[in-house]
This record gives C-alpha cells, structure tokens and sequence, in this order.
C-alpha cells in the first residue's frame, strides 16, 4: 500500500510532525481522519509522530500541531478521547483568537452572522438547487464559529450555517469535493426526514466511502441527494 507520508515539517520534542495525504488514509485507512491525528485516536499512526493533512491553503499547522501535542499528552496520561479533545481544543481556541485578525480586514467588533459574506468564497453552482453549496473560509469558521469544523457541514447540523446551506471546507482538495459535497447533502437529507445526527452521519459516511471506491457513480448520487434537499 503507498505510504500516506508527504513531508517531515518539523521536529518537536520526541515527535516527528509530518504532512500526509489525507485522501489517501480516507480512503483507505480511516475515513474519519479529518485534519490531523496521532497514535491514541489512530492506532496506525506511530507513537512518536504526529500526521497533518495537507493543506490547500495553509497556514494552520501551528494550530494543529499544539492542539495534538495536548491531547496527545492527556491521553497518554488515560484522559478519555473527549474530554482530552474538548482541553485541546479550549487551548487551540485561545491561539486561534490571537491570529485570527491577522491579514484579514475584518471588522473586530461585528455580530458573528455579519462575517457570512467573509466566509462564503465561492458558490458550487453545480451543487446548487433549491439549497446553496458553498466553498468558505475554514480557518475563519474554526475562528469564529466551531473549531472542530473540517470537511463540511449544514444548516442542520450547525446553528451558525444560514438556512438552506451546505459549507465546504477551502482546505479540501479538488478531487475530494465531490465525496464530501455527497456526504453532505445525503445527511442533510435525511435529518429532514427526521434522522438524528449520529445514524444520519453514519449513513452519509457510508454513502461517501461506496463512492470513494466507485467514483464514476457519484455524478448521479449527488443529482438524487439534491433532488431530496431543499430549504
């Protein structure tokens, strides 16, 4: 199987702190590997290496990487996964806040809605029907509105996502888009319904890996997704 490793980026401590293809782990080793990882939340990475998923737009790795040395060491102390990745994140937040004004021209003091119009980059018209797919800002969403946001999400799952929309993260890269686009929209869909979160995440997780294994059927699966989403 091809090695995920992309590039060492830094050495910290006992750690080795490496960009790796995210892709290439969802689709076939960990579907829920997102942004970064280490050991005690993926047993396939080694103990001593911290793995980040490389980035369109870059520019978070700090934040990554002192976020997995925290839960890193609280779960290596037995801290159970979430309460170790809430203290991260808090820790991550307070960094976050810090940056967050840097380089952009934001206005410091506006109500959290009023940045929607910083957020949204660029519409998937293609993805678009009786709702609106978005590609956003996500260093901005994780600054300001949930720091646990990657690869997507919609309206009904976050408060903070307007009605009738689906985000998509501007890290993702091209050739996964569509999949998470999928995932998106087959979750969105049957929350509607009146599925919770979890069975419905499940499901679209399902829904998304058939179609990283069969990608000439995704085209036709997004088209039924957006025929049975709507506002």
């Amino acid at each position: 199987m091809k090695k995920p490793y992309i590039k060492k980026i830094s050495s910290i401590s006992n750690f080795e702190v490496w960009l790796v293809d995210g892709k290439h782990i969802r689709e076939h080793l960990d579907m829920e590997f997102t942004n970064f990882g280490h050991h005690y939340r993926f047993n396939f990475i080694p103990e001593n290496e911290l793995w980040i998923d490389q980035e369109k737009v870059p520019g978070e790795e700090e934040f990554y990487i002192n976020h997995l040395l925290a839960e890193h060491r609280l779960m290596a102390q037995g801290v159970p996964y979430k309460d170790a990745l809430r203290k991260a994140g808090i820790a991550e937040k307070k960094q976050r806040s810090k940056a967050i004004f840097s380089g952009k021209t934001l206005p410091p003091n506006c109500k959290k809605e009023d940045y929607i119009p910083w957020i949204h980059k660029k519409l998937l018209k293609e993805y678009s029907r009786q709702m609106n797919t978005w590609i956003v800002d996500g260093e901005l969403v994780r600054g300001i509105f949930f720091i646990d946001f990657t690869e997507g999400g919609h309206d009904k799952v976050y408060d903070f996502i307007p009605l009738g929309e689906v985000w998509i993260d501007d890290d993702l890269a091209e050739t996964e888009i569509k999949f998470v686009v999928l995932h998106e929209l087959h979750e969105r869909a049957l929350m509607m319904q009146g599925l919770k979160y979890p069975e419905a995440h499940k499901r679209a997780s399902q829904a998304e890996y058939y179609c990283r294994q069969h990608p000439e059927e995704t085209k036709n699966k997004i088209q039924e997704e957006l025929d049975r989403n709507k506002k």
